[in-house]
């Protein structure tokens, strides 16, 4: 029967919470820079979380609010010179220590290592939103302690598609069952599950409404010793909070009944 052998994990809304007080902030702030007069607020923004990437996310808010600067000769570039100003923007909240990771993330990654398994990433956000949160948020090294980081336009289609997954996973040269995949929303679920992997689900902010059928679990967060995880969906066996013993249970049972 095939191991448990890596776990690979989404970024925004599942390693941190990073859209609300972190990209949407940084998109307004690039939109400003710019001599926009665009204001994502919170309602706005969870509805333009249906769109991965950030430059696609941008596009989608022109076309239903904007079209005329879509007209534009020049509309591609400013849409990339937009993402880039929004990057440094995010880049800048990082670096103030203004985005923490969510309940049981560090220790169970701390875990994981120690008990062998290989960590991966699977994101549609840039490299450096991603280098830069693992390194202020979790260790100075923490870049190293993933064998893969998938992110960013390393594929063409974005997730709901399963490119990234099969990219991250070919890169490991792993089959989907030798893994468990970490989501928050219902397109990272979508992308996971269209990949073959077993997926657990940690919600987020704007993801509370999400159809995450498929999910071999759901909860609020992975939880802590101290401060145990609320279950939506699975059997957490008796435990609070999500470890690697947890992880090996619930791979069995899946791999089991498969």
């Amino acid at each position: 029967m095939e191991t448990l052998q890596a776990l690979i994990f989404d970024v925004d809304g599942t390693l941190a919470d990073t859209e609300r007080d972190g990209h949407r902030l940084a998109f307004n702030a690039a939109f400003a820079e710019a001599g926009l007069p665009w204001h994502w607020d919170a309602a706005l923004y969870g509805e333009l979380l249906a769109v991965t990437g950030g430059k696609e996310r941008i596009r989608f808010f022109c076309e239903k609010h904007y079209p005329e600067f879509l007209e534009r000769a020049d509309a591609d570039e400013r849409i990339k010179a937009l993402h880039a100003a929004k990057t440094r923007h995010y880049l800048e909240l990082i670096d103030q220590g203004g985005i923490p990771l969510q309940p049981g993330v560090a220790r169970l990654m701390r875990e994981a290592r120690a008990a062998g398994l290989r960590l991966a990433i699977a994101t549609t956000t840039t490299p450096e939103n991603v280098t830069s949160l693992l390194k202020a948020s979790l260790a100075p090294e923490a870049e190293s302690w993933f064998e893969v980081i998938g992110a960013g336009d390393v594929v063409p289609k974005k997730k709901p598609a399963p490119d990234i997954y099969l990219w991250v996973l070919e890169k490991m040269k792993l089959s989907p069952a030798a893994c468990l995949a970490f989501e928050d929303s219902a397109n990272g679920l979508k992308a996971a599950l269209a990949a073959g992997l077993p997926t657990l689900v940690t919600e987020s902010e704007y993801t509370l409404d999400h159809d995450f059928t498929g999910a071999f679990a759901v909860l609020s967060d992975l939880g802590e010793p101290d401060k145990p995880c609320e279950v939506r969906r699975g059997d957490m066996h008796g435990k609070t909070f999500v470890n690697v013993e947890l992880l090996r249970l619930w791979h069995e049972e899946i791999i089991r009944n498969r």
